[in-house]
């Protein structure tokens, strides 16, 4: 008995050694993460002055002028969200349904070399958006897509279909086909069986790919920047007129900042259930 105990004493103290490790890694973590957040959305109530006075003030009157000011005047920035929300949403919502489709079928076709073919899926997703401007640049001046919603809902569309794809072909995978079969069996069809069984049981899968589309289209520069005209900027965009070479307006920037990042962070914490249930069924790895 004095053994047993002897040797589970290292064991236990290995455990709560490493638990306090992970708490302390999280804990840094979250203050790299949240601390420039938070002092970003801070520095959005700060009267002008406060925002860049030599030594930081945290017991300040708070205001909202900064953001009547990015909704007012020659500022107005409403044309930029509509725009923001319109291509990100749409090119999301398509990838998330072309990527389940084509994803299903991916995982559910016999077929030589698949794991090559989701490879090369995901290698498209590899290359820099730099390399890839130029000739999408060239093919949408010759259909006349350039400063047009649909062109910039194209554009992002082609950067997240292979990762839809590449991500719900592993949730599909996990799930067992007797379960279509037994449906089938009941008098379903193929594609009933595929909208009644199979999408309901990855639900988490068709969230997680949804969100983080629409993550990547929100915050997307370099395609808006090459794509878009004076009808279609977004709000990445938005925040680049701010910087002139009459100064930075920082209490405006540090407003749009916040606008950009909290929509974003609303949606994450509204499917935060099915986001991390997507996130940690191993559909990551992309087998």
């Amino acid at each position: 008995m004095t053994s047993t105990a002897s040797g589970a004493a290292p064991l236990q103290r290995g455990t709560r050694a490493s638990r306090i490790l992970v708490r302390v890694l999280v804990a840094v973590a979250l203050v790299w993460t949240l601390v420039p957040l938070g002092w970003m959305a801070l520095s959005s109530v700060k009267p002008t002055g406060e925002v860049t006075a030599p030594t930081p003030d945290v017991w300040f009157g708070p205001t909202l002028d900064n953001y009547r000011n990015l909704f007012s005047g020659s500022n107005n920035l409403w044309p930029y969200l509509t725009n923001s929300v319109v291509a990100a949403g749409l090119s999301a919502l398509l990838a998330t349904t072309l990527g389940a489709l084509s994803g299903y079928g991916l995982a559910r076709t016999p077929m030589r070399g698949k794991r090559h073919l989701s490879f090369w899926i995901i290698s498209t997703r590899m290359a820099p958006a730099a390399a890839v401007v130029l000739p999408i640049f060239l093919i949408f001046r010759f259909l006349g897509l350039i400063d047009t919603l649909p062109g910039l809902v194209l554009a992002y569309l082609s950067f997240n279909l292979p990762f839809a794809i590449w991500l719900l072909n592993a949730f599909f995978a996990q799930v067992p086909p007797s379960l279509e079969e037994s449906a089938q069996v009941a008098g379903c069809t193929r594609w009933q069986a595929f909208r009644h069984v199979v999408l309901p049981l990855t639900r988490p899968g068709l969230v997680t790919t949804f969100v983080l589309c629409l993550v990547f289209s929100w915050n997307d520069y370099a395609f808006a920047l090459v794509l878009s005209g004076p009808h279609t900027q977004t709000l990445p965009l938005a925040a680049g007129r701010l910087v002139t070479q009459t100064g930075i307006d920082w209490g405006q920037l540090t407003a749009i900042g916040t606008v950009v990042v909290v929509p974003m962070m609303l949606v994450g914490l509204a499917v935060r259930r099915w986001l991390v249930t997507g996130l940690t069924m191993g559909a990551v790895t992309g087998e």
